[in-house]
């Protein structure tokens, strides 16, 4: 087996060149980090045990986006529905609000239903907003929060969005928040800046983690094909772990489920998969494709490795 490279810049220096890493908290994360890219040259005989950094069951979720038509949403269920998915795994879709019911009402038990937004408070005066009340009177358990096309077309706040994500926890809904960094942010070296940024938003604002599902999505990966190289995405994924640790506990830190997206598909999950510290995935164009939306749930069986 091919021993990766222990060095975190040479897998995307951008990453480093505006981060500060200095003192012996820095080295012990830059130590353990690196840990993550590094493997056996010699494989240990494989036991079935799920390696993960977080002790979730892995996430599934896809995003419909203001996509589809009852016509094409029906054959999506149908797809679904006869879909053989692994046990040891949560999933989720997210219809647009229109169907939601149908969807709801149409679709297996297996699988659980999220909206795409919630408004931050109780309903009411509030023209084209869907309040959380409403998402539960038709069964929905997620809500997600915080998505970029959210934040960069919309135009919601960190702070907006760490409001209407207490709102949801609050009222009982799990809620999956979204974090990620522009082209530009990532080329100027502020990808943890901003992850870290968007992450304490939600920090000071909700009430706990127990609901909560991070999905790192760096933007310039959101429907564009490009996807971050697996070292890439778990380098952020384990620093935002770091983060939880540090500073909102080490307990919440490895309860909490980060999963990735930007891109994903059948060709790509196993490999992404396989990072320790990538415990699922949210999936945009590919959730939309029962068959390879169902490969992306079972790449659950590519983290079964040697304990």
């Amino acid at each position: 087996m091919a021993v990766f490279s222990t060095s975190l810049t040479s897998q995307f220096s951008g990453l480093r060149r505006s981060t500060k890493l200095d003192g012996p908290t820095s080295q012990s994360f830059l130590q353990h980090a690196n840990s993550q890219l590094c493997f056996s040259a010699a494989p240990k005989p494989c036991r079935g045990v799920v390696a993960m950094a977080g002790t979730g069951k892995f996430f599934v979720g896809g995003n419909w986006k203001c996509n589809g038509s009852k016509e094409s949403i029906t054959k999506l269920v149908s797809d679904l529905n006869s879909a053989t998915l692994e046990p040891d795994v949560d999933v989720v879709v997210a219809p647009p609000f229109v169907y939601l019911d149908m969807v709801k009402n149409s679709l297996t038990d297996r699988i659980e239903i999220s909206a795409q937004n919630s408004w931050i408070s109780k309903g009411g005066a509030f023209t084209g907003e869907i309040s959380v009340e409403q998402l539960k009177d038709i069964g929905c358990k997620w809500v997600i929060l915080g998505h970029s096309e959210r934040r960069h077309v919309i135009g919601e706040t960190d702070q907006f969005i760490g409001k209407k994500a207490a709102y949801a926890l609050n009222q009982g809904l799990g809620v999956i928040a979204c974090i990620g960094e522009l082209l530009e942010e990532r080329e100027a070296g502020k990808t943890f800046d901003v992850c870290f940024k968007q992450l304490k938003a939600y920090a000071d604002a909700i009430p706990s983690w127990d609901a909560v599902v991070i999905a790192y999505e760096p933007v310039w990966a959101i429907g564009t094909g490009k996807v971050a190289t697996p070292q890439q995405a778990q380098e952020v994924h384990v620093a935002c772990r770091d983060w939880l640790k540090k500073n909102v506990s080490p307990e919440v830190a490895s309860k909490t489920r980060i999963i990735y997206g930007g891109s994903v598909n059948g060709s790509n999950c196993a490999e992404l998969a396989k990072q320790e510290d990538i415990d699922g995935f949210l999936v945009g164009g590919a959730s939309l494709k029962g068959p390879e939306f169902a490969i992306i749930v079972n790449s659950v069986t590519s983290k079964k490795v040697a304990a």
